[in-house]
């Protein structure tokens, strides 16, 4: 994706202070969505609707988990807001409308503050769900709860029950590449405009983390019914400007002409892999949402009654 440029202090560099003054507007939406999203969970939870009591029939009180459902809503937030940068910043590094609605300068200070309020976001839904443990963990001194709550949060292979072992470190790995990530291009002009345009490639990277942590771990979405489904659906617009943004990308020196011989060779065969592999993906997603076998899992007619972590003690 094509970093912003917006307006620039002195020597051509857009500062990071700059562009949190102006995400002020974004993240004060993004409060007021997650807010509605949470009053949207404790509303189902308190009417027995709720797919995490589904899953967790424990779970039947939101005065008592209000946390883990606010931990819910930051991370739907996030995942929306990220895909709406990832949007910003496939539209900007693929093919250009000859008359674009919106100019060049305005979408790329979207997608710079876009991409802040997403990595806040992400660090919000972590912290309440750490904060949530916290809570849970009554068997052990506080001290004891506060180290538990943080490892399982945000140590990688610690959290060791039921799905969140997999899950929860892919989680991690999507917010601990979406913080470097984020930064480095307010320090581009240190490490090169094509060194940091080579790791911002892996931005896409986090984005698929997180639909992936998600998919995996969001009780909202565990069962195989619509709200899954048109999740998945989501993911279609994003696949389908990835594999434009591969095949008429927005600078010259990535378009991929005719192959060359010698040292150019392996480079161009792995851009062409890359261009396969996005159309596979745009594909497999229009296979997925038709079939409706997206990986959900059947609503069991008695559901667990356990809980899915077990306290710590002594």
């Amino acid at each position: 994706m094509i970093p912003p440029a917006g307006r620039r202090p002195s020597g051509g560099r857009v500062a990071l202070r700059g562009d949190l003054r102006a995400a002020l507007p974004d993240a004060t939406a993004a409060v007021v969505v997650t807010v509605l999203v949470f009053a949207l969970l404790w509303a189902r939870m308190e009417s027995g609707a709720s797919d995490t009591v589904a899953v967790m029939p424990f779970m039947d009180d939101p005065g008592t988990y209000w946390m883990y459902l606010l931990s819910q809503a930051f991370g739907w937030s996030a995942l929306l807001w990220a895909w709406g940068t990832v949007m910003l910043g496939l539209l900007l590094s693929g093919p250009r409308p000859a008359r674009p609605a919106v100019s060049r300068q305005v979408l790329e200070r979207w997608h710079r503050t876009t991409s802040l309020t997403t990595t806040a976001l992400m660090f919000a839904h972590a912290l309440m769900f750490a904060a949530e443990l916290v809570r849970y963990e009554t068997e052990v001194d506080w001290a004891e709860r506060l180290w538990v709550a943080f490892a399982d949060t945000f140590v990688p292979g610690w959290y060791d029950s039921g799905t969140g072992q997999v899950a929860i470190p892919i989680g991690q790995g999507a917010l601990y590449l979406a913080i470097p990530l984020g930064l480095l291009f307010y320090v581009r002009h240190r490490i090169g405009a094509n060194t940091w345009r080579r790791l911002h490639r892996f931005v896409i990277v986090v984005y698929v983390l997180s639909v992936w942590h998600t998919l995996l771990y969001g009780t909202n979405v565990w069962y195989g019914e619509w709200p899954r489904t048109v999740l998945w659906l989501l993911q279609l617009p994003v696949a389908v400007l990835l594999l434009l943004r591969l095949l008429r990308p927005a600078r010259r020196a990535e378009r991929l002409g005719p192959p060359g011989g010698g040292a150019a060779r392996p480079g161009w065969w792995l851009r062409a892999a890359g261009r396969v592999a996005a159309g596979a993906v745009v594909v497999g997603l229009v296979v997925v949402t038709v079939s409706g076998r997206d990986g959900g899992r059947d609503r069991p007619t008695h559901p667990p009654a356990t809980a899915p972590h077990a306290q710590e003690t002594d």
